[in-house]
């Protein structure tokens, strides 16, 4: 950075406007693949899924709070896994201060894992998040939005994530990350209509807009060259440990030999 050219008020006028006109392109563009997916088929929900939630059971149409849009966040965290992803992490950081604009918009937010409701109250209330977070654990829910995998479809290579064959990354997981938009009719009958996973799930992280207009971008200069490289959870930031390269921090108190901690 210290080599970056630097030029008179003129010059770096001339260049930022013609950056500007780059950058409306995209704006345009953006706003044109937008309304692409809106115009996306949707695919009917036939199937009753039930979660389990703080106060009991709850069903996917429960889950819509009387409104007509849900998003969901599929949160990587199967039963027994003490170790948070730090990418569903940070993208549910986002969350808190926006649900009172996305609840006015009609739009419920709820996080889904498969890990025990009591599990997932541990993580919430100690990360102090205050979004709705309900359990799939006895339903096929996670396993039919192909963001949790059977140990028979592991061994098999069946396991489809993002719409392929799971990547190499992801071997031996049975649970990773990624979203999903819902929409209830006036009837009630439910519809998917959007789902996305891995980088896909960028749109949602606000922190890279404005990482990416700052000198140094991401700094995602590490070995993994994402967010692993330096997201972590927000109570974890200087606290030492480390993340594998699947997402999955691990806290400096954890034994295992197979983990360098830094």
């Amino acid at each position: 950075m210290e080599t970056h050219s630097v030029v008179s008020l003129d010059e770096w006028v001339k260049a930022r406007v013609a950056f500007l006109a780059r950058e409306k392109e995209l704006t345009r563009r953006k706003d044109a693949l937008a309304a692409e997916r809106r115009e996306l088929p949707w695919m009917k929900i036939e199937k009753e899924y039930v979660f389990d939630g703080p106060d009991g059971p709850v069903t996917l149409s429960d889950l819509f709070d009387g409104r007509s849009q849900l998003f969901i966040k599929h949160f990587m965290m199967g039963p027994g896994v003490e170790h948070q992803c730090v990418g569903c992490s940070l993208e549910v950081d986002h969350i808190g201060p926006l649900l009172p604009h996305l609840e006015n918009n009609d739009v419920s937010y709820v996080a889904v894992a498969r890990a025990p409701i009591a599990e997932i109250e541990a993580v919430r209330q100690r990360m102090g998040w205050r979004f709705r977070w309900v359990s799939s654990s006895r339903s096929d829910f996670n396993y039919d939005f192909h963001v949790s995998f059977t140990a028979e479809q592991i061994a098999s290579g069946e396991a489809l994530y993002n719409f392929q064959p799971a990547p190499d990354w992801a071997a031996g997981l049975q649970d990773l990350s990624g979203d999903s938009v819902f929409f209830r009719n006036a009837a009630g009958e439910i519809f998917l209509t959007y789902s996305t996973f891995c980088r896909g799930g960028e749109q949602f992280l606000g922190i890279y807009g404005l990482l990416d207009v700052l000198p140094k971008g991401r700094n995602e200069n590490g070995p993994f060259h994402s967010l692993v490289d330096w997201a972590r959870p927000h109570n974890m930031y200087g606290q030492g440990g480390v993340v594998e390269g699947n997402g999955r921090y691990q806290a400096p108190a954890c034994a295992c030999g197979a983990h360098a901690h830094t």
